[in-house]
């Protein structure tokens, strides 16, 4: 079963996500901080990560650029509400860039695209 790390500090994202998710066959870990994320990554081998950019504390490019320092293979899939992030040269270093919505068919989409076999 292919392992997604879920990071997003809004739970209803999470059950939206978590549902659909493990509907498709996955296996879903959550992290509700960009903090708690990388703490997860140092037990957890997820196959592709759905990282919020819009968190307090650590906000999700800083969570990316450690990721990519720690595993530069990584798939990573920025996730947000505002579509003006997608414009962010730092948001570039990810590998694909979804807006939240209700219908996850973009999200399921770019996971296909991006997570390995």
């Amino acid at each position: 079963m292919k392992k997604i790390l879920l990071v997003d500090d809004e739970e209803s994202i999470h059950l939206l996500y978590r549902e659909e998710l493990e509907e498709q066959g996955f296996e879903v870990h959550s992290a509700m901080s960009g903090e708690d994320a990388l703490k997860i990554l140092t037990t957890l081998k997820p196959n592709i990560i759905i990282l919020d950019i819009n968190m307090p504390g650590m906000n999700g490019i800083d969570v990316l650029r450690k990721i990519k320092e720690m595993d530069g293979s990584m798939p990573v899939i920025l996730s947000s509400a505002y579509q003006e992030f997608k414009q962010d040269l730092s948001s570039w270093a990810s590998d694909d860039f979804i807006v939240k919505s209700a219908d996850m068919s973009q999200l399921i989409e770019a996971i296909y695209r991006h997570i390995r076999d």
